[in-house]
């Protein structure tokens, strides 16, 4: 069963770019969304999550990325060129991908967050930064089927 990808970006031309790349990577797209309202609205049939920090109703990319992942037991991956407005919500996600990015970056970073062992190959994806989760190695991704 293809894992289900939410796409939380407020640029229509990035955002066609990244499901693009998601679904060449044998993904499927469950949604794209602008603004918090329409990430939470998709939550529930997505198991992991590209998120942008700055959307359509301001920084509220990292607040998505937590209520995603702690609601939802979304697997959050940031996709900003400002990693560093992440702060704490890092905790919940599985890393960042830093824009400009390439399109290896989200395939091989999908790849990752859909198996159960991401933390054998994560650092050698460039462009990806892993963040370590609360236990010290990365959640199960379980399967909603």
């Amino acid at each position: 069963m293809s894992k289900k990808v939410l796409i939380v970006e407020d640029e229509i031309f990035v955002a066609l770019e990244i499901e693009h790349i998601v679904e060449d990577a044998g993904y499927t797209v469950s949604a794209i969304a602008a603004d918090r309202q329409a990430a939470l609205d998709a939550a529930r049939d997505c198991d992991i999550a590209l998120v942008d920090l700055n959307l359509r109703d301001g920084p509220t990319g990292p607040g998505i990325g937590l209520e995603l992942a702690s609601q939802y037991g979304v697997r959050v991956i940031y996709v900003t060129a400002n990693p560093a407005q992440i702060g704490a919500a890092s905790e919940v996600a599985l890393g960042v991908i830093t824009k400009p990015f390439r399109a290896r970056s989200i395939a091989e970073t999908l790849h990752l967050a859909a198996t159960d062992r991401p933390e054998l190959e994560a650092t050698d994806i460039a462009g990806f930064t892993p963040f370590p989760s609360l236990n010290g190695s990365w959640m199960r991704l379980e399967s909603r089927g």
